[in-house]
């Protein structure tokens, strides 16, 4: 078995009728792993954006022919 998962234990101020919903969608005893989920995908989005920061400081930005390349190639719907 590998090495158990450190956690932090965390205080957060929430609007009610989000903390409502939140307890509604994730069920009791889950809103830890709801919320754990939702900043893992919140951060991957933010070091995509970072990553897409640092590819146009050093390429430069997508050019409207770029772009329409890409939707060109990319299956429709």
């Amino acid at each position: 078995m590998g090495e158990p998962l450190r956690t932090d234990k965390m205080s957060i101020t929430v609007p009610a009728d989000v903390a409502a919903e939140l307890r509604a969608r994730a069920g009791h005893g889950n809103v830890s792993a709801y919320v754990t989920h939702a900043l893992t995908r919140q951060l991957e989005h933010d070091r995509l954006g970072d990553l897409l920061m640092e590819l146009e400081e050093v390429h430069g930005p997508v050019t409207d022919e770029e772009l329409a390349a890409a939707h060109a190639e990319w299956p429709q719907a």
